[in-house]
C-alpha cells in the first residue's frame, strides 16, 4: 500500500520535470552503467510540440563534459532501450545546478549501501517472547521484526556509546 502511494507520488513528481518513465532515474546507474552515471545524472526531459524527438538534459562537472560527450551516442541508445523507441533525439550537457548556483556542487558518486548487520540471538529471542501474546500470526510476525529492529538499533547505540 506505501509503495503504490510512494510511486503515484514519484511519478507526478518526474512527469513535471518531463520523465514519463521513473526507471530513467531511479535506475539511472543500471542504464548508462556506473562510470557514466559517476560523471553525470539526467535533469531533465524536454518534448518537441509534436511529441516527438525529446532532448535529454543531463548535469555534470567541467572537468567531465569531454568525457560524458563522447559517451552521448552510448547513452542515447540505452535511454531509448527503455523507452522502448526512439524517444531520445538529443543529449543536451550543462555544467550549471539544476536548482541553481546558491546550492554547491553536486556529488555524482552513488554511495553503495553498507550491509546491515543482523540482530543478535538474544535481540530476536527478545523479540519473539515481545510479540508472543499477538493472536493473529501475520501481527505477531509485523511485531516481531519491529522490535527485532528496534532493539537492534538500541542495542547498536548503546555499543557506540561504550566505545
Amino acid at each position: 500500500m506505501t509503495s503504490g502511494l510512494l510511486q503515484s507520488r514519484i511519478r507526478q513528481a518526474t512527469e513535471t520535470r518531463g520523465f514519463s518513465e521513473m526507471r530513467l532515474l531511479t535506475h539511472w546507474v543500471e542504464i548508462v552503467g556506473e562510470s557514466t552515471a559517476s560523471m553525470a545524472r539526467p535533469i531533465k526531459v524536454s518534448y518537441a510540440k509534436g511529441g516527438f524527438g525529446a532532448t535529454l538534459v543531463l548535469l555534470t562537472t567541467g572537468s567531465y563534459a569531454p568525457m560524458l560527450q563522447a559517451e552521448l551516442p552510448k547513452i542515447q541508445d540505452r535511454v531509448n532501450a527503455v523507452y522502448g523507441y526512439s524517444a531520445i533525439s538529443r543529449i543536451h550537457i550543462t555544467q550549471t545546478a539544476p536548482t541553481g548556483f546558491s546550492e554547491g556542487r553536486v556529488q555524482f558518486e552513488h554511495v553503495k549501501e553498507k550491509p546491515r548487520s543482523q540482530p543478535s540471538p538474544k535481540v530476536l529471542a527478545e523479540a519473539h517472547e515481545l510479540s508472543a501474546g499477538a493472536q493473529d500470526e501475520n501481527l505477531r510476525r509485523a511485531l516481531e521484526k519491529l522490535a527485532s529492529s528496534f532493539l537492534h538499533r538500541a542495542d547498536n547505540t548503546l555499543k557506540k556509546v561504550d566505545r
